[in-house]
Formats: C-alpha cells, sequence, structure tokens
C-alpha cells in the first residue's frame, strides 16, 4: 500500500549507490509508486532504468517539479549546492527536504531550500527492505515525510539531537563496510590456519548470514553471544583472545571515531 507521502510525489535527487538503493527498496515494497516519481540524475542506472519502465519520470521538465511535495536529496555532500540551488523556484512552496547526505546540517540545506529539512542516514540494505535508518528534524512534517518513506524499509531510529547525525552515520551508515572487512579478516585468518580460499570465504559469509539471522530472534547482543560462546569452550577462547587486550573495543572506537571526524570535515 503506497503511502500519503508516495501520493503527494517525490523527488529523487541523486541516484548513486545509496539512491539507488533507497529507489529499489521503494518500489519493491510499493513505499512510493513509480508513477509518483521523479528522478534527477545526470547518468543512467539499472535502477532508474528500471523504475522509469515502471512509470517513474526521468530528468522531466522542471515545470513537472511543483507536483511532488517531497525531495530527496541523495547527492555527493560536495555537490549539493550546486544540484539544489537550481530547482528551489521550481519545487512546491509546501514541499520539504529529506536529505541522506553525510555531514551536511539541516540549517544550511533550509537557507538554500527555504523549506523544512529532515535528515536521514540510512543504510543500502534498504533496497532490501532491512536497512537502518536514523532520522533527524526538528519539524514536524520533514520528521513525518522522512518516516513515511524509510519506515517501510528500515528500521527507524529517531535521534533526539542533529549533533548525533554523525556518530549514527558512523555506526550504522559506514559499520557495514567495517563489519565486512572483519567477516574478510576472519576468511583470511581461515585460509591462514589451511582452508582453501573458496571454502574460507564461503564459511565466512555463511557466518555472517547465520548473526544476521540470530538478531531477527530480537535478544539483546549479550543474550546472542552467550548462546554461542559456552564457558570453556572454542569460540568463548576467540572472544578472549580479542577483548582480553581491548584490541576489538580499540578498533571499534577507532573506526567509529575516524568516520565521526570525516563526517565533521565534509
Amino acid at each position: 500500500m503506497t503511502s500519503d507521502v508516495s501520493r503527494d510525489g517525490v523527488v529523487l535527487v541523486g541516484c548513486g549507490r545509496l539512491g539507488s538503493s533507497m529507489l529499489e527498496g521503494w518500489l519493491a515494497t510499493d513505499t512510493v509508486a513509480a508513477t509518483d516519481l521523479i528522478i534527477l540524475s545526470p547518468s543512467s542506472k539499472p535502477a532508474t532504468e528500471a523504475a522509469g519502465a515502471k512509470g517513474a519520470r526521468i530528468n522531466p521538465p522542471s515545470g513537472d517539479l511543483h507536483q511532488a511535495k517531497t525531495v530527496v536529496l541523495a547527492v555527493k555532500p560536495a555537490m549539493w549546492r550546486a544540484a539544489l540551488a537550481p530547482l528551489v523556484e521550481h519545487l512546491n512552496p509546501d514541499a520539504v527536504i529529506v536529505s541522506v547526505m553525510a555531514g551536511v546540517k539541516a540549517a544550511d540545506i533550509a537557507a538554500v531550500a527555504v523549506r523544512p529539512v529532515a535528515r536521514v542516514m540510512p543504510t543500502t540494505a534498504v533496497a532490501q527492505g532491512q536497512g537502518v535508518a536514523a532520522v533527524w528534524s526538528d519539524d514536524p512534517r520533514a520528521r513525518a515525510a522522512a518516516e513515511a518513506l524509510f519506515t517501510p524499509v528500515a528500521d527507524v531510529a529517531p535521534l533526539e539531537d542533529e549533533s548525533l547525525m554523525d556518530a549514527a552515520t558512523a555506526v550504522a551508515g559506514s559499520a557495514p563496510a567495517f563489519i565486512y572487512a572483519f567477516v574478510q579478516g576472519l576468511a583470511d585468518a581461515g585460509v591462514a590456519q589451511g582452508l582453501s580460499p573458496e571454502a574460507a570465504a564461503r564459511l565466512a559469509r555463511g557466518a555472517l548470514r547465520s548473526a544476521g539471522a540470530g538478531l531477527e530472534t530480537g535478544e539483546g547482543l549479550d543474550a546472542l553471544i552467550a548462546r554461542i560462546a559456552s564457558p570453556g569452550g572454542t569460540t568463548r577462547a576467540g572472544l578472549d583472545a580479542m577483548t582480553d587486550g581491548g584490541d576489538l573495543t580499540r578498533a571499534a572506537e577507532a573506526a567509529v571515531s575516524a568516520a565521526v571526524a570525516r563526517a565533521k570535515s565534509l
């Protein structure tokens, strides 16, 4: 069932990796009907072509933008002013802006758009309807539009303050890559222990899927760890090796801190 935000029309500005993921998720879950979508993208992508085949308008005349009540900014942070400024005069006066750009403050966007802004940091798993998304806005209408777009495709985590968005970006938006890197490290360690590269990769990827399945139980992370790590067993030995020296905590803190610092510098 499509939402009110769909029926009011959605403009997606930018369709890179994250924009394509959102587009795929919205269409797969009927969050937004293709016929209610306007996509502005300088180059063709498989996701835009698929949406266009279903009725989305790709790079239509500027006058069409007036029909939409929600504008989603999904361009690279360094390009947002150049992308948004030429559109402002053509947007519906009642439109709200939903930004998925890291490091760009809502007040700066609002100063250019002259419209309310919500910030969202989703993961690319929104393409499969299994993402997570941090949401912040000080405007109820903008926040409602953002939640309507992302609740069907993500576990939405509201934030109390915009200053927390950089931390949310690091913990959720960037973290899948951190986790994949660790899984790659496990596969490499398996090869060092004698496994073939193919077997090690398959086992490590399977372990990641198993861990994700465990999360579906709703149990806390400590409980999930305890279910696997029996006292005196092999898993407990491995966990102790990672945690006793503080290496795991230091690596996680370093990754999150570096991502936050980078977001602040954008």
